[in-house]
Formats: C-alpha cells, sequence, structure tokens
C-alpha cells in the first residue's frame, strides 16, 4: 500500500516540511506500523478481553 498521500497530508496539517531522506524514513516506520497493527487485527477477542472501565490513578508516594 503506498501511504505517500497520508503522509504528505499530515506533515501538510502539522506544518512539517520533510527532505526526501526524511520522508523515505517516515514511509519506512509508516509501513512497520501498518504491518503490526495488520497482525493485531487479525487476533480474535472476546468479552474476557475488555479492559476495565475506570482508571483509578494512584497518588504519588508520600502524598496519600
Amino acid at each position: 500500500m503506498d501511504h505517500s498521500a497520508y503522509i504528505e497530508a499530515a506533515a501538510a496539517t502539522l506544518g512539517l516540511t520533510l527532505t526526501q531522506e526524511q520522508r523515505k524514513g517516515v514511509t519506512l516506520y509508516f509501513g512497520l506500523a501498518a504491518s503490526m497493527a495488520a497482525l493485531l487485527q487479525g487476533l480474535p477477542l472476546t468479552p474476557a478481553d475488555e479492559s476495565g472501565n475506570v482508571f483509578v490513578p494512584v497518588p504519588p508516594q508520600g502524598q496519600e
């Protein structure tokens, strides 16, 4: 899949100017992230895999 159009649009939105060398690196890592996402999307999930509904932060030590 060619991600170059997305990369160009995202860079423009963020006000970034990418050199040709930077664009190659971004494209490489974007493809790597896409391949990792494809692996995760293939995993079957059940209701037991759902994370907790409530996050309760723990106060820093000594400030209870």
